[in-house]
């Protein structure tokens, strides 16, 4: 792994906006003038405990106890080592890395996928041109607008375009790239010709908003040549299908704000969705939900609605994806519609619909019995999928499903309701516990460091104690960053964010600052009177500095 140059490093750290980076993740509030709260994405709570210092760059939460720096709040909040946090960061805010160390391979592979991305980046911006400004767009232009009732500001934000069919292999010749690099980025085939005809042409992006190929749609009916509905970029070494979120990009912050993500299967219903007001949504590329999708929402929120066709395909799609959720946690409904109509055919009342979603349990158990017409196999069934889920109100929904369809006696019930062997319940989050109350003395002395932090004029008066006037190991070495101004490891940026923000929802100012100065000294002092017992001249050298503190405490009030 090549390492980045720390001059990168700083660079990054340098242009990110931690407000804007957590922002994408939990809603924030100005609370003073140099902080932020909300409530913390890493566990659930109902009063906000999350505190932002964009200054410093640090959070903290009060509530489970995680803190640090806006790389490690990266890390956490999208499962990365501190290589991809620092590329993640680079990415989001513009900023081009350089690395060190790296093999020839290693920086000839990073070429040529920045080299295929900005190839498809610029083709996105040829087919947005073909489709909003050519002469040869304004009838698709009608049909996106006029048939597909798709605003043109929906349309442009999700970059909509216009394959003719013949033009872009030239016009990325011109532009310096070779036909190898053409034909790997998916734009042409084996012939070296175009690879989209005549079509409208849906970017496809990852997480980060970098495009990784196209879904073109056929526009007509009766043109023989098109036979697919849909064609997508071939699998090359940027896009693999499994792996992309329709939308997810511009979903990430409405997901993890609203905690929770709603799944459909087309690329037009999460533009009618989105314009209707419906944003936290992302379409599945037409596809049963696969893990690795899965594992991008799950960065986000562990609550998914899903919405596909009614139909026995979109049906089975369904049941492969809720399965395979549950299995990994989530919290999974779903949110039915009418036979043949799609959430583009009716975006208004989708919100209306997705209130009276069906809980995993209750939908799995009313599928069985609508596939199954012997009541005792439908019996049998349901009870091998009711034995794996803990008793819960959908369940016991599931089971009122149940006693009606099959007209069951309640004993028969009553055996169903038991629930499994004590574990988890599906999708169920648990509170992580907050730190351990901290001695008194140990509390001083940390009330001590955060004034310091807070108030970086008491540093010469803590640089007059010692190491030995901290009780805690990790203390003494923050005291010893703070004194001598030298880099802190992530432990004691962990510990600073945690610290500035006790400070500031304490309000431990400059004078409660000296106070503790004087307070950890005399703590120190008393420590050493009762080692120093059996010494007199000790003991009266002793009291002597311990009246002198305590007379500069008098002072102080």
């Amino acid at each position: 792994m090549p390492r980045i140059k720390d001059s990168s490093k700083d660079a990054v750290l340098a242009a990110a906006d931690m407000v804007d980076v957590v922002s994408g993740r939990t809603a924030l509030r100005r609370v003073a003038s140099a902080r932020y709260t909300g409530r913390c994405p890493f566990h659930e709570e109902r009063t906000p405990s999350f505190s932002v210092d964009p200054v410093g760059k640090l959070y903290y939460c009060f509530g489970c106890g995680k803190g640090g720096d806006i790389v490690r709040f990266v890390q956490e909040a999208e499962n990365l080592d501190f290589v991809g946090a620092i590329e993640w960061l680079a990415d989001r805010f513009r900023v081009t890395l350089e690395y060190e160390d790296s093999s020839p391979r290693e920086d000839a592979a990073r070429r040529r996928r920045d080299r295929l991305t900005s190839l498809l980046e610029q083709t996105t911006t040829y087919f947005e041109r073909m489709l909003w400004e050519s002469e040869v767009g304004k009838p698709v232009r009608a049909y996106v607008v006029d048939e597909r009732g798709l605003r043109e500001e929906a349309a442009r934000e999700f970059r909509l375009g216009l394959a003719r069919g013949t033009g872009l292999v030239a016009q990325a010749r011109q532009h310096g790239f070779s036909a190898e690099e053409i034909r790997a980025a998916g734009l042409a085939n084996a012939r070296g010709n175009d690879y989209f005809p005549f079509r409208l042409m849906f970017p496809l992006a990852d997480a980060r908003g970098r495009i990784v190929g196209f879904q073109a749609r056929k526009l007509s009916d009766d043109d023989p040549m098109a036979r697919a509905k849909y064609v997508n970029t071939p699998e090359s070494e940027l896009f693999k299908k499994g792996n992309v979120l329709y939308g997810l990009h511009l979903a990430r912050q409405a997901i993890a704000k609203q905690d929770r993500a709603i799944v459909v299967e087309g690329n037009t219903d999460v533009i009618a969705l989105r314009q209707a007001g419906v944003e936290p949504v992302v379409a599945s590329m037409g596809t049963a939900l696969t893990e690795n999708q899965l594992r991008e929402i799950g960065r986000l929120t562990k609550r998914l609605s899903l919405c596909f066709d009614s139909d026995a395909a979109g049906q089975e799609a369904t049941l492969r994806g809720m399965e395979l959720a549950v299995g990994q946690g989530f919290d999974v409904r779903v949110v039915a519609l009418p036979q043949g109509q799609d959430p583009a055919d009716a975006p208004d009342t989708f919100a209306a619909r997705l209130g009276g979603a069906e809980s995993y349990v209750v939908y799995r158990v009313r599928i069985e019995l609508e596939r199954t017409t012997d009541r005792q196999e439908a019996f049998v069934r349901v009870r091998e999928i009711l034995a794996r889920v803990e008793d819960s109100p959908e369940k016991q929904d599931a089971l009122r499903l149940l006693a009606d369809r099959l007209d069951l006696p309640r004993e028969t019930l009553g055996g169903l309701a038991s629930s499994p062997a004590a574990r988890p319940a599906t999708g169920a989050r648990t509170e992580t516990p907050a730190p351990r109350v901290l001695e008194a003395g140990l509390q001083r002395e940390r009330d001590l460091l955060a004034a310091v932090v807070r108030n970086p004029s008491l540093v010469p008066e803590l640089a007059a104690l010692t190491a030995d006037h901290f009780d805690d190991p990790l203390h003494r070495r923050f005291r010893d960053a703070l004194v001598s101004g030298a880099s802190e490891d992530e432990e004691l940026v962990a510990l600073r964010a945690e610290l500035g923000a006790r400070a500031d929802r304490d309000e431990i100012g400059e004078l409660m600052g000296k106070q503790l100065l004087l307070r950890v000294h005399e703590q120190k002092l008393r420590r050493d009177l009762k080692l120093g017992a059996t010494d007199l001249v000790r003991v009266t050298e002793l009291q002597a500095q311990l009246a002198k503190v305590h007379n500069a405490l008098a002072e102080l009030v």
